[in-house]
């Protein structure tokens, strides 16, 4: 099959929105019901900056008019490290195939879209957070388990315990 793979611009920002919902129900097995209203909200604007100011490249995946996948690269600064002497770092997110077309190398061709993207920008240090079903093609692709890196327990720093984040 010849899908379309398109970087997105402003003019995709609903179908960007919607689709973060759409990854967020599924990675956090929420319900239909689940009120994601913040999190709409949160995610338009955060796209409205990032896509105007370049932090953020997306990658919509389509089979005719059908939105079928999605890929998001996040691009931050930190100060240099030996790690990182630039101090750029990228973070992949809003990785998304449609169930229906899994197992066709969309998420690995959308991946590799998004790291070419990157390295363009001269940006090598690349993360993500895996889920389980995730893992196995961010390791065909080489990314490897970090061992050093720690999180402040969101338990700890959440006063919304009904928010899907905090649970």
């Amino acid at each position: 099959m010849q899908y379309v793979y398109r970087m997105a611009d402003m003019g995709d920002l609903e179908m960007l929105v919607s689709s973060r919902v759409m990854v967020l129900r599924a990675a956090n097995k929420l319900p239909d019901d689940a009120d994601m209203n913040e999190i709409e909200a949160q995610s338009r604007e955060y796209y409205k900056k990032a896509l105007a100011d370049g932090s953020h490249t997306a990658y919509l995946v389509f089979d005719g008019d059908r939105l079928i996948g999605t890929g998001g690269m996040s691009y931050y600064s930190v100060m240099p490290t030996c790690d990182v002497p630039t101090g750029k770092k990228a973070y992949v997110m809003n990785m998304y195939t449609d169930p229906e077309y899994r197992r066709q190398g969309i998420a690995y061709k959308t991946l590799e879209l998004l790291v070419e993207d990157a390295k363009a920008r001269g940006v090598e240090h690349i993360t993500l957070e895996a889920t389980d079903m995730g893992r196995p093609l961010y390791e065909k692709y080489g990314f490897v388990q970090m061992q050093s890196e720690m999180q402040l327990d969101r338990g700890k720093q959440c006063s919304a315990k009904n928010h899907c984040c905090c649970r």
